[in-house]
């Protein structure tokens, strides 16, 4: 919060702040949103307590997202990252919750400094961030396991990972350290294993491939990794089943990746050319198994990468900006951050300008690799949406009050809208936000009560298909870091939310 502060300018927005404080204290109020109308009435939302007043969830998971079948009426997990070293498991059908202990080994060190700088006015000089693990994102697997984005070891890497050892994918790019590897949670035996990882992890997503593949997201980075679970559970060494990538553009245009130009060089006509980026958002594609993922930053982009048949050696990637200053584009926006995939291939992601947009590689009109396929070369692949929610007075084109900071693809119409309705976290309106593509019209699910609903991760879950409405639904969570500023303050928990769609607002 203070690098941002310095980065906007710290005294204008202090004296912003505090003009914003004086104006609430005197009685001003923002726009009332509009009440729910047409649609928007046949909402059904359940909540559950869970966690502990102090913890924040940042993501949960509640099915295989490969099949939304195959946890029905089943547990929700949910990770807390700095706050807690523990997965908050919710038994809905129970209305229950238990918590269980996620493993480090010795030395990992806190994701805060334990000493307090200031008191608190809530807590005093009670710690509240205490987490080692810093349990990011969660993911089920086939078998019901829950894999998490996790610190499990002190950051420097083992020899393994570094230059000088025989792994393919550290004599490409040899790495030194990682902030977080990955484990996984057997709920059939209560135990914890811990994977020891080369490259930092994130976010994570399985792809559907015959080695149950988990791909990992790495924003401040400029590789790509992932674990062949398949082989993995044969084995149980993480050092065969697991490789990294850097991410090389096809500049020279011959279909296969050569020797490259490092980030920062001059373009070479005979040469391929590395580029440093990082996935914050990752997915593999269900198409053509392609890995998507989202950079960070202005314009920002996303990167296609096309693994081939030894990834560590021919992987190739694509990089698409978003449309910012194009004369070419009809509409700019900028800054992406979640992104998804629908089952036949189109990217769906939250922008910074106050957009939905969709990207549809089979769009692009011009080369998709060679000298100018540098990213501005395919602005016909992008689809922007103005989100509803609100923005900045004056402000019409881009810019916005609201913070979508994720979003999620519905592949196979667990909520009711159809398949591949995209849904993305409208975090200043407490809400989410579904899209008809086809009449750019949203349905705007607010959760009214308690205020203060701030969702990071979504996911929807078919328990019984025979059962209608009642047999489906979205779930998510209350994911601010701060749950004592939702409405009831201190000693209020985060939520557990269930989102139904029933055919009108009085069906049984």
């Amino acid at each position: 919060m203070s690098a941002v502060a310095t980065r906007v300018g710290r005294k204008r927005m202090l004296s912003e702040y505090a003009d914003w404080t004086d104006r609430i204290k005197n009685g001003e109020l923002p726009p009332a949103p509009t009440r729910p109308t047409g649609m928007e009435r046949n909402v059904v939302i359940t909540q559950w307590d869970w966690a502990t007043p102090k913890e924040y969830f940042h993501d949960e998971i509640s099915v295989d997202r490969r099949n939304p079948s195959s946890n029905p009426n089943g547990l929700v997990y949910g990770v807390h990252e700095d706050s807690s070293d523990f997965m908050t498991v919710l038994d809905p059908t129970k209305n229950s919750f238990t918590q269980v202990k996620i493993p480090v080994n010795p030395g990992t060190p806190m994701a805060e400094p334990e000493e307090l700088l200031e008191p608190s006015p809530y807590w005093g000089n009670e710690p509240v961030a205490i987490s080692h693990a810093t349990a990011h994102s969660l993911m089920m697997d086939s078998k019901g396991r829950i894999w998490t984005a996790a610190a499990t070891r002190p950051r420097e890497n083992p020899d393994s990972c570094k230059k000088g050892s025989s792994l393919e994918s550290a004599m490409v790019l040899p790495i030194a350290n990682s902030s977080r590897q990955t484990n996984f949670y057997d709920p059939k035996t209560g135990q914890w294993t811990l994977v020891d990882m080369c490259g930092s992890s994130q976010h994570l997503m399985f792809a559907e491939d015959a080695n149950n593949t988990l791909w990992f997201s790495n924003p401040g980075g400029d590789n790509v990794g992932w674990l062949n679970t398949k082989m993995y559970d044969e084995t149980h060494d993480s050092v065969k089943s697991q490789g990294w990538t850097p991410f090389v553009l096809d500049t020279n245009g011959n279909g296969k990746r050569d020797e490259y130009t490092e980030p920062g060089q001059p373009m070479d006509p005979t040469k391929d050319m590395r580029i440093k980026v990082g996935f914050y958002a990752v997915s593999p594609s269900p198409v053509d198994g392609s890995v998507w993922g989202t950079v960070l930053g202005f314009p920002g982009s996303i990167v296609r990468l096309n693994p081939g048949s030894d990834p560590a050696h021919t992987s190739l990637a694509e990089i698409y900006e978003v449309p910012w200053n194009n004369p070419k584009a009809p509409v700019q926006g900028f800054s992406p951050r979640g992104m998804d995939i629908t089952r036949d291939g189109v990217i769906w992601t939250v922008l910074s300008s106050g957009h939905f947009a969709s990207f549809d590689r089979r769009k692009c009109k011009g080369p998709l690799n060679g000298p100018t396929a540098t990213g501005q070369h395919c602005p016909e692949g992008w689809t922007l949406y103005r989100t509803p929610g609100p923005s900045f007075q004056g402000q019409t084109e881009y810019g916005s009050a609201d913070t979508n900071y994720y979003n999620w693809v519905d592949q196979f119409d667990t909520f009711g809208l159809g398949k591949n309705t995209p849904i993305a976290t409208a975090n200043d309106m407490d809400a989410l936000e579904a899209l008809d593509p086809t009449t750019g019209k949203f349905l705007v699910m607010r959760v009214p009560y308690p205020m203060g609903f701030f969702a990071k991760s979504m996911d929807g879950r078919i328990d019984d298909p025979k059962a209608g409405w009642k047999g489906k639904g979205l779930w998510s969570t209350y994911a601010t870091r701060t749950p004592w500023h939702i409405e009831g303050g201190k000693g209020t928990t985060s939520k557990a939310v269930k989102f139904q769609l029933r055919p009108d607002p009085l069906a049984n």
